[in-house]
């Protein structure tokens, strides 16, 4: 078993690729590692199944894509040519939405959670066009950890809703703990 606390700090990305690449040869020659990180990009990249601390104490444990589920699923992010038509676009967005849309006025995005990608995506494209509402980028894209632990400890009632126990996980070969 090996510990590592924080390994890539500080290094720039070349080298981060290269521990990274140690890190997988471990794992793969069967050494379980026991990874912490606040690169939670990094703990996505090896991590086979994480475990998110808030306060010193265990709030959700799963694999990366558990985690990202539990705030919802895939989403399309929209950005406006003009920010005069955010509302608008947002509006004619909510049908194909499945759940909150959320915009966001400096970046002139809109996020809207979508259950079928390819047929959400398509839509999107259509109901904009339609309105008449002309799109400078789409994108569609699963959650991040950043958005989950943004999540989880955002707020004392959302952090103590996500709690589980610790007890309970499976033991995996990467463990990933994000602070």
């Amino acid at each position: 078993m090996l510990f590592l606390d924080e390994p890539t700090t500080g290094l720039d990305p070349r080298s981060r690729n290269e521990v990274w690449d140690a890190v997988r040869a471990l794992v793969d020659g069967g050494t379980t590692v026991l990874l912490t990180t606040q690169y939670l990009e990094e703990a996505d990249q090896l991590a086979d199944s994480i475990s998110v601390i808030d306060s010193g104490r265990v709030i959700a444990e799963g694999t990366p894509d558990e985690l990202k589920r539990r705030i919802g699923g895939d989403r399309v992010d929209v950005v406006v040519r003009r920010a005069a038509d955010l509302r608008a676009a947002a509006g004619v967005l909510a049908p194909v939405a499945a759940g909150e849309v959320v915009t966001d006025e400096d970046t002139r995005q809109i996020s809207v959670p979508v259950r079928d990608r390819a047929a959400a995506l398509t839509d999107v494209v259509r109901v904009l066009d339609t309105a008449g509402i002309a799109a400078e980028d789409i994108a569609l894209r699963r959650p991040t950890l950043d958005e989950v632990f943004l999540h989880l400890t955002g707020s004392a009632t959302g952090a103590s809703a996500e709690r589980t126990d610790p007890n309970t996980s499976d033991e995996k070969k990467t463990e990933g703990v994000a602070a």
